[in-house]
């Protein structure tokens, strides 16, 4: 047993020591185990996609590294770079000189409403019409989820274009004015659609845009001519442009990822976080037939998705102070004079619906961060829709996948519960030995040893069981924080958003009241400092949980009642077994 505590006292001391490291790193400053700090606190305000600034015309700042990136030699399947390609240069964010004033034109469905600047035809702003923001993000104002947005200091917008012109030229980028041939209007069958135009270089491109309803995809054709006398080689580049803040309304007591990631069906899921992009050291997929490159938040993706078989290189940089990209490359080939080239590709701006996202493209359902409990996870996510699905009410199946999981190892709780039984039994009698050898710990762990061999006792017995079951709760945990049908989701009550804390502290103060009671069912360890921690406990975690989202703190008190009704059960079966010895006695 006092293995045991040993090993709870390490876990409660650990969770403690990695909630200050959450905390410092959200407040800007180091980690303890080195790693970047949740905020950038030291950062400049990022200057807005279209800001002026210094540097070359379209082009980066020359201390940012503007090449392309091209797929690594001898790369499997991956084609020699278009000609200029590797030299070229994607823009950036600075512009020698003022840009023209910003006009938008706006592409709204039932479920998206995007503006879109005529400067680049760049989606500046996307704001998510099912998807009501947290009062913290909205400063209190309400209103829907702004995914997209050109703010200052706040940066995330999409962009596109053609590099890969010939020296002394520049394609269509996402700097060039383009002029509007068709105006947003309704299509038949429904959905809206728009149509602009820009030519440069020797290049015409004609883009249309294509909102269907109830789509969280925003369709993209590039219609690319040549207009000239020479062949052209253009290169097609999709990236978004975000600073490296967190999104306003992030909780101070856990941490999600923010930051770009890329999927290829080789590599599969990679996070490219800020701070290596930084320092230019990010390592991911390059070259590719498949695959997609996106910025995933707390609930919410973003990505661009080239079109289908296509090769692509995917690439990551550095475009000003606390401002970045990532985004895929991809070669259109060889245009004829007076030829025409299209691709199609597909920019999704979406909450992290995993039904949704996996009908859309390979690996978009992984934007649901788990972790390294992926593999637990999901199934327990797919438990979770399905109970969702016979009580239509996203609490109570919280309620239901918890005491199913529960019910599912009651057979090692009861082992682990039996053994805190027989320790309890013998509880007086380990106090006892303590009084009797005092300092001699060598005397006192033989006796103790000999104790438990003869009442049967393994001092380990009620840690094992709940040492398996730790990663299946910890995965619930992670499914439950990550997912975002909880967010705007009622329970009951009070509980009218299960993703964010309870308004009134009830279900943390009831969850503070249930871990004293099973404080008091445990065995008192003999030790008065580990009997002191053990009751300081219930308040250290009922004050964590204040902060908590609701639907979290509802499954960790609905685990503690099953848990306190499991053990109840079996400590009163143990007693009956040993009243019923005793009298045969």
């Amino acid at each position: 047993m006092q293995m045991q505590r040993t090993i709870l006292w390490i876990v409660f001391s650990m969770s403690l020591l990695f909630l200050w490291d959450g905390w410092q790193r959200y407040n800007g400053r180091p980690s303890m185990f080195g790693g970047p700090s949740t905020a950038q606190s030291d950062a400049k305000s990022a200057p807005g996609a279209n800001g002026a600034a210094a540097g070359g015309a379209g082009q980066l700042p020359a201390k940012a590294d503007a090449s392309i990136p091209t797929a690594p030699a001898g790369a499997a399947g991956a084609p020699a770079p278009a000609a200029g390609a590797a030299a070229g240069a994607v823009p950036g964010g600075a512009a020698a000189q003022a840009a023209p004033a910003a006009e938008m034109v706006q592409l709204r469905s039932d479920v998206l409403a995007l503006d879109i600047d005529l400067v680049g035809a760049q989606v500046m702003r996307a704001e998510l019409l099912k998807h009501k923001a947290s009062e913290e993000a909205s400063h209190g104002a309400g209103g829907n989820v702004v995914l997209l947005h050109d703010l200052p200091g706040q940066v995330y917008t999409a962009q596109s274009g053609l590099v890969g012109a010939p020296q002394g030229s520049n394609f269509p980028t996402h700097k060039t004015p383009f002029t509007v041939v068709e105006a947003p209007h309704a299509m038949d069958g429904g959905g809206v659609q728009m149509k602009l135009a820009a030519e440069s270089g020797g290049l015409k491109l004609v883009r249309t845009y294509t909102l269907a309803p109830g789509s969280y995809v925003l369709s993209v054709s590039d219609e690319v001519t040549n207009t000239g006398d020479t062949t052209l080689k253009p290169t097609l580049y999709l990236q978004l442009t975000r600073d490296g803040n967190k999104p306003p309304g992030e909780s101070r007591f856990y941490n999600t990822y923010t930051g770009p990631v890329i999927y290829t069906e080789e590599q599969k899921f990679q996070k490219v976080a800020f701070d290596k992009i930084e320092k230019g050291g990010a390592e991911h997929a390059k070259g590719a037939a498949d695959g997609w490159a996106g910025v995933i938040q707390h609930y919410f993706v973003s990505a661009w998705i080239p079109s289908d078989k296509a090769q692509r290189e995917f690439f990551t940089r550095k475009i000003a102070d606390n401002l970045y990209a990532v985004g895929a490359l991809q070669p259109l080939g060889e245009v004829a004079p007076k030829a025409s080239v299209t691709a199609d590709t597909r920019l999704l701006i979406a909450p992290q619906d995993q039904r949704m996202l996996v009908k859309i493209a390979p690996g978009l359902d992984l934007t649901v961060d788990y972790g390294w409990l992926t593999v637990i996870a999901k199934p327990i996510f797919w438990l979770l829709q399905y109970l969702h699905g016979m009580v239509g009410n996203w609490g109570w199946a919280i309620v239901l996948l918890t005491i199913v999981i529960k019910t599912a190892f009651f057979p090692l709780q009861a082992a682990s519960y039996k053994s805190m039984a027989r320790m309890k039994a013998v509880t007086p009698r380990l106090t006892a030995l303590r009084e009797r050898y005092g300092s001699d710990r060598v005397k006192m762990n033989q006796a103790m040893m000999e104790l438990y061999k003869e009442e049967k006792i393994n001092p380990l017995g009620g840690c094992l069981p709940i040492v398996v079951q730790i990663p299946v709760f910890i995965a619930l945990y992670w499914v439950l924080l990550a997912s975002v049908e909880m967010r705007n989701a009622p329970w009951t009550g009070w509980i009218h958003d299960l993703a964010t804390p309870d308004p009134y502290y009830v279900l943390p103060l009831i969850m503070a009241a249930t871990m004293f009671l099973q404080t008091k069912l445990n065995p008192t360890p003999p030790d008065p400092v580990q009997a002191k921690v053990m009751m300081v406990m219930p308040i250290v975690f009922s004050v964590m949980f204040f902060f908590f989202p609701s639907g979290l703190v509802l499954y960790w008190l609905v685990n503690n009642v099953y848990s306190i009704t499991q053990q109840y059960y079996i400590t009163r079966m143990m007693g009956n077994k040993t009243k019923g010895g005793s009298k045969k006695r």
